[in-house]
């Protein structure tokens, strides 16, 4: 089986599911988690893989690569992945950001030597967070299900079929002179580079009486505050009165 084909028949079963579980926007504070039993579960794991490989080695990460090095290679790997901002500003009618997105992926890698450096963002071309997954929820898709997948975090039906969705606007899956092991490379530099950005959360983390109900709330309401740029109907993010 082709990858195109195998890409295709996993897509089809996310969407199925996204499908069963409904096309309406829940709170952040009333997911819906009906796999709670499981999530819990891989989430403990997830902590653990953490703790004593992903942790260690955002630190020594940051521990070996100077400052300004590790700045090149984010602004690197963001420029790489940034015609799916733009691929998604279009799905989402926002013409005139897609406009700007376009003249920041052209700038940043020319002048910025392949996106090692941000020119444009000095010039005011900011950089913008769009993905299939808000596109998705844009357009009345609901999140349906919370899930926690191992390895890979949190997720719902919805950010899962836009994740798939997403590997079609990836450059490097049209580039024949890069490797799949080079690709894994990247993705692995690319997880160490995030997670070494995030190292002075963990005692925030640490300090909460629920880290599943934490990291679940937080999650839900980052992409619930993406899908509508910033502005979501504050009735979602109201915490329900207790009865």
């Amino acid at each position: 089986m082709s990858r195109a084909a195998s890409l295709l028949r996993h897509l089809a079963a996310v969407l199925a599911v996204a499908g069963a579980a409904g096309c309406a926007h829940n709170s952040p504070y009333e997911p819906l988690d009906p796999l709670e039993p499981i999530n819990r579960p891989i989430y403990t794991f997830n902590i653990k893989a953490d703790h004593y490989v992903l942790k260690p080695a955002a630190k020594a990460y940051v521990a070996v690569v100077p400052s300004p090095v590790r700045t090149g290679i984010s602004n690197f790997i963001d420029n790489l992945l940034y015609p799916t901002v733009i691929v998604n500003d279009l799905l989402q009618g926002k013409l005139v950001q897609a406009a700007r997105d376009t003249g920041r992926f052209a700038i940043n890698s020319t002048y910025g030597i392949a996106g090692l450096l941000d020119p444009a963002s000095k010039i005011g071309l900011t950089k913008h967070n769009e993905d299939l997954g808000q596109t998705l929820g844009r357009w009345g898709v609901g999140e349906g299900w919370y899930l926690m997948l191992p390895l890979l975090g949190p997720y719902t039906n919805r950010d899962l079929v836009g994740r798939f969705g997403d590997n079609w606007t990836e450059i490097l899956q049209y580039t024949d002179s890069v490797e799949e092991f080079d690709r894994v490379v990247l993705a692995g530099v690319d997880i160490v580079d995030t997670r070494s950005k995030v190292l002075d959360l963990d005692s925030v983390l640490e300090q909460q009486f629920d880290p599943y109900v934490f990291v679940r709330t937080a999650y839900l309401q980052r992409r619930l505050n993406l899908v509508y740029d910033g502005n979501p109907p504050l009735e979602l993010l109201e915490p329900p009165l207790p009865e």
